[in-house]
């Protein structure tokens, strides 16, 4: 064979991810996983229930319909209106992926042509980076820094030149738990008009804000045309491995996204649509009772770091929580979490990964509280060890 490299170049440097690898090393060493972002129980018994009587019925065993089944994009376009007043057509304006992981894909596939420019608020979760490169385009930082990790307005404006095409947002933000203020998002779509830029907006922990409330970009002046508001049931529902997503949009940004995305799952999860539809539809109480929970394991892993001696940035949304390692005396948070699971049996993420400016994130780690109180209490007692 010839010495050419067999991965192209788009996604060289682009291996085996962190979260592969701190999970490996949970197992490993039987240590407690903070890292990787997934529940350790299951969401609402009635919605399993749900996915159990489709494929007891049969449907949705065989190739659902391309943009989702009907049933799915109507309680979509139900929840936009239902908690932001938002009107989607579902046969139209509503796209169901494989997870919102393929919705960003297949967005950033469709909309960016090689050379173009993408802002994006770094650090951010490693798919960006991937997607992008593989859209041939380049991806643009703004840096969000501690300790508010609040984004810079002034510098994204600068930041803005005549080859940026789009500007690919997080809120609420993983990593940093950061959610961006109404006026934030005010100014950032003002810009978007201005500057005739597409946004493309990953909301996946929309129910996952612990006050305030979620505010989409969609429904500020000048945006719901250039907009493609992204989603899924994964965070919501506690149902990560159903891989469940969905895009809204206009007819026409729908229509481009739906082209690339029909090339690369091109339909998954039927049965599942059938049960997402109706946890889509489940009673406010549900939503209020799910963002209290994580408030409260938010607050009990954070009093615990802090009382471990980590730096700890209190989240407003998502259900991770940055921490900084200084405090402890060291300074690179990577070595730091390839020797946590054998220093005291915990496993975590170190943010540098998030970054293309490493040294910007480099004592910073994060860890999850989307697990069993149990299980919190037992990684903080261990935590301390430190």
């Amino acid at each position: 064979m010839s010495e050419r490299p067999l991965l192209n170049r788009r996604l060289a440097g682009m291996g085996t991810t962190i979260f592969a690898e701190m999970s490996a090393l949970a197992t490993a060493t039987g240590s407690i996983n903070l890292g990787q972002g997934f529940p350790d129980t299951d969401g609402p018994t009635e919605v399993r229930e749900a996915a159990v009587r489709a494929l007891r019925e049969g449907r949705g065993n065989q190739y659902p319909p391309g943009p989702g089944v009907p049933e799915l994009r109507a309680a979509i376009a139900e929840h936009q209106q239902r908690f932001y007043g938002l009107a989607y057509d579902p046969d139209t304006e509503v796209l169901v992926t494989a997870g919102a992981t393929e919705a960003i894909a297949a967005a950033l596939l469709a909309l960016l042509e090689p050379g173009d420019e993408v802002i994006a608020l770094e650090p951010f979760y490693d798919s960006y980076a991937a997607c992008i490169a593989m859209a041939g385009a380049v991806r643009v930082p703004l840096t969000l820094r501690r300790p508010s990790f609040r984004p810079d307005l002034d510098e994204l404006r600068a930041l803005v030149t005549p080859r940026t095409r789009l500007l690919l947002l997080n809120s609420p933000h993983n990593p940093t738990g950061l959610v961006l203020s109404p006026a934030e998002l005010g100014a950032i779509a003002e810009l978007a008009v201005e500057r005739d830029l597409l946004v493309v907006t990953d909301e996946v922990y929309e129910h996952l804000v612990f006050s305030g409330g979620h505010h989409p970009i969609a429904d500020l002046p000048g945006m719901r045309g250039r907009t493609v508001s992204i989603s899924s049931a994964g965070k919501t529902f506690s149902f990560t491995g159903w891989k469940v997503g969905w895009v809204t949009g206009t007819p026409e940004l729908v229509a481009a996204v739906r082209t690339a995305k029909q090339y690369l799952t091109y339909v998954s999860a039927g049965p599942f649509q059938y049960a997402v539809a109706e946890a889509l539809r489940l009673p406010d109480s549900y939503f209020t009772d799910f963002r209290a929970d994580l408030a409260r394991k938010r607050d009990l892993l954070a009093d615990g770091l802090e009382a471990a001696g980590f730096g700890v940035f209190r989240p407003e949304g998502t259900y991770f929580i940055t921490t900084d390692i200084t405090p402890l005396g060291e300074k690179d948070g990577i070595e730091f979490c390839r020797r946590l699971p054998e220093r005291c049996g915990v496993v975590a993420i170190p943010n540098a990964v998030f970054y293309d400016d490493t040294e910007a994130g480099r004592s910073l780690v994060r860890f999850t509280f989307c697990k069993q109180d149990s299980v919190l209490e037992e990684a903080v007692t261990r935590l301390r060890r430190l």
